[in-house]
């Protein structure tokens, strides 16, 4: 095998580790390590992620297109493996352990601690998003007031979906 599918499965398996919460929580360090190496090229890698967002299934869809783009066949079956199958185990363990335990006190606290370290990984990769695009400031004021609506529950994500596109489309329209 070649020295590049090797370093798919060696950046791809610890980030399966720490992907608490999914494809979201490392999203920040897929960039990084994609572009590091040189798979891809940052404009490569919005186009990648939003196929990988387009398409149906995990949002870790991306690391088989990153290894597609670096290796071929090869690369994108080592990436998928390496992203899949140690998170995979890892949950079979951790669920065994989570079941016996139920109503533990360190079970509690434990939810509790991932929780802002979930968050902390989602804004980061959020934060990958909006510097990939080229909406500047006003990508990250229509992103905040997207959230900030989502928060208070009261509309629906279609509308803001829809919203965000109008503000876009309006501006691109004006300048």
């Amino acid at each position: 095998m070649s020295e590049t599918v090797w370093t798919l499965v060696r950046v791809f398996v610890p980030l399966s580790l720490v992907s608490f919460g999914g494809a979201r929580t490392i999203l920040a360090d897929i960039e990084h390590q994609a572009i590091a190496h040189h798979w891809v090229t940052h404009a490569e890698f919005v186009e990648i992620f939003a196929i990988a967002r387009a398409a149906p299934g995990p949002g870790t869809t991306m690391v088989t297109l990153i290894g597609w783009k670096a290796a071929g066949w090869l690369g994108a079956l080592a990436a998928s493996l390496a992203i899949y199958v140690p998170a995979g185990l890892m949950l079979l363990f951790v669920s065994v352990l989570w079941r016996r335990h139920e109503g533990s006190p360190w079970r509690r606290r434990l939810e509790r601690a991932f929780a802002p370290i979930s968050i902390g990984l989602i804004l980061a990769g959020t934060v990958v998003v909006l510097n990939a695009t080229s909406g500047g400031v006003l990508a990250y004021a229509v992103a905040a007031a997207a959230a900030a609506a989502l928060r208070l529950r009261q509309v629906h994500p279609l509308f803001l979906l829809c919203a965000g596109s109008a503000v876009f489309a309006f501006t691109f329209l004006v300048m």
